[in-house]
Order: structure tokens, then sequence, then C-alpha cells
């Protein structure tokens, strides 16, 4: 009985352990919270142009006014000088404030992307905004609180994309935090 209790024994100790089960796949890294739009909203839309806390210059827009919501005729826009917000983890350029009967009603951003990873960028940011895992796209839309937004890229010469974001106030006069209902 004791010779078969040391069997046992030894049986138990020999038996290999039970291997771990295999590593789970990392999730990919967290994006950079620049790839949030909102990063851009630098006043709420319906400010009055002189409540912005940037020192702006006017720019006059020449565009294919059929492509955009609103006639470029209808807005007044500014670029920021100095420093803007980070958007995609870059810097953007043009990064403008577009005002409609002198309260904000539009943000547009640019920022220019390696063409090799443009896809993917745009995918991962447009993801976020739609807060859905997106795989390939080149157009992304939506809304969220009072906001349109619209995404796009384009590629351009020498190996760079373009990524363009434009947020519109769904409603500006009923976003103007000042007036009166």
């Amino acid at each position: 009985m004791l010779m078969a209790g040391a069997v046992l024994l030894l049986a138990a100790c020999a038996a290999s352990e039970p291997k771990p089960a295999a590593a789970p796949v990392p999730a990919p890294a967290p994006l950079d919270a620049s790839y949030d739009w909102h990063v851009l909203l630098v006043a709420p839309f319906g400010s009055v142009l002189k409540d912005v806390p940037l020192t702006l210059h006017e720019v006059f827009l020449f565009r294919d006014e059929a492509a955009r919501a609103a006639p470029t005729g209808e807005l007044e826009c500014y670029a920021v000088d100095g420093a803007r917000p980070r958007f995609v983890a870059r810097s953007p350029s043009p990064y403008l404030l577009c005002f409609k009967q002198d309260r904000l009603a539009r943000i547009e951003a640019t920022v220019q992307l390696p063409a090799a990873e443009a896809e993917r960028i745009f995918a991962d940011a447009c993801g976020l905004w739609l807060k859905k895992p997106l795989a390939t796209t080149a157009e992304c839309t939506g809304s969220e609180g009072g906001i349109t937004f619209a995404g796009h890229f384009e590629n351009e010469p020498e190996n760079f994309a373009q990524l363009t974001i434009q947020l519109d106030a769904v409603d500006s006069a009923d976003s103007a935090p000042d007036r009166a209902r």
C-alpha cells in the first residue's frame, strides 16, 4: 500500500503541467486623441467671430461650389495665425473656420498623409468617427450632436495624399448660444 502511494506520488510529480493557452492576439494600439474630429472644435458652432479664442486672418476661397454643402459665397472663412489643433497626428494646413452671418458655421481641415498609409489611416479615423471598425474607405460621412462631418482623401503627386474633413453645424441659427428663442 505504501508502495502504491509512492508510485502515485511520483506519477503526479512527473505529469506535465497543463500547457497555457496561446497568448491572445494583442489589441491594436489605441488611436491618438488627435484622430477624433472633436479636437478641431476650438469654439462651439454658432459662436460670434469676435468670441473665437484664436488670432485669425480672412482667406478667399475659390472652389467648385457644386461639391460643397454651402456655396463659398455665403461663408466668410478665416485661417488661424499660430498653432492649430493637431488632427490625425498632424498639423492641418489649411485649417479654416467659416462664418455665416458672423456665426461659426463650418470648420475645414486638411492634412497630408504618406500615400502608402493614407487608406489605412483614413479608415482608422473614419472607424473612430462612426464608432465601428472599417477595413477601407475613401469617404466618410455622419453626424453627431448637431454637427455633420464629411471626410475624404485624395492621392496627390509625389507620394502624398490629402485627408480633408469638413464639419458643419446642422442649423447654425439654432446652435447660436446667445440667441433668444
